[in-house]
C-alpha cells in the first residue's frame, strides 16, 4: 500500500513535533481525557516556561517520534495524548506532572523519552523521585569537601606523629640525663 500524499499543514505539524522531540531534554506522554480546559491551563502554568505541553494527534506524534529517531513509543500513542516537551530540568517537570496527576487522577502519565530512549511511566516516577540538580550538585560538593578534609588530616597525621615521637625522645633523654646525674 503506497503512502498517501501528506498535506502541507500536517507536514509542518510533524516537522514541529520532530524538532520538539529532538530539542527537548525529555518528553512525557500523558492521557488528558476528562480534564477541562481550565485544568489544562493550570497544568501548563504549573510546568513552567521551560516545558511545552501540547495536545497532538497520535499519528502525527508517532511519525515525528520516528523521524526524531526515537523507538518504542508506538504502544503509548493510544487514546487522547498530550506531550510535555521539557527543555529545563526533567526532574522538576516530572515532579510537577506527578503532583498534578495526584490532584487530578484523570491525568495519566503513559511514559516518555529521556536521553533519547523510551521510558515507562514507572521510570518517569523514578525521575520525579530524584532531587533537583542543584541539590545533587550541593551534595556532591559536600562529599568532595569531606574527602578533601579527610585527605588533609591523613597527610598531616605523619607530621604530628613525628613531632610526638621527637618530644618523647627528648623526654627520655632528659630522664636518662637526670638519672645519670
Amino acid at each position: 500500500m503506497a503512502d498517501k500524499p501528506v498535506r502541507a499543514d500536517k507536514a509542518s505539524a510533524v516537522a514541529e513535533l520532530t524538532e520538539n522531540f529532538r530539542g527537548s531534554a525529555a518528553t512525557v506522554l500523558t492521557e488528558y481525557r476528562g480534564l477541562t480546559v481550565k485544568q489544562l491551563t493550570e497544568l501548563r502554568r504549573s510546568l513552567g516556561k521551560e516545558t511545552k505541553y501540547s495536545v497532538s494527534k497520535n499519528t502525527l506524534a508517532k511519525r515525528a517520534a520516528t523521524d526524531a529517531g526515537i523507538d518504542g513509543l508506538d504502544a503509548l500513542f493510544t487514546g487522547p495524548t498530550a506531550l510535555a516537551f521539557i527543555n529545563g530540568d526533567p526532574v522538576e517537570a516530572a515532579k510537577g506532572l506527578r503532583a498534578f496527576a495526584k490532584a487530578h487522577p484523570v491525568l495519566i502519565i503513559k511514559g516518555g523519552v529521556f536521553e533519547g530512549r523510551a521510558i515507562t511511566a514507572d521510570e518517569v516516577n523514578k525521575i520525579a523521585d530524584l532531587e533537583s540538580r542543584e541539590v545533587l550538585l550541593a551534595k556532591l560538593a559536600g562529599a568532595m569537601k569531606g574527602n578533601l578534609t579527610k585527605a588533609a588530616g591523613l597527610f598531616q597525621a605523619p607530621l604530628s606523629q613525628v613531632a610526638r615521637l621527637a618530644a618523647a625522645l627528648q623526654e627520655k633523654r632528659e630522664k636518662d640525663g637526670s638519672a645519670e646525674a
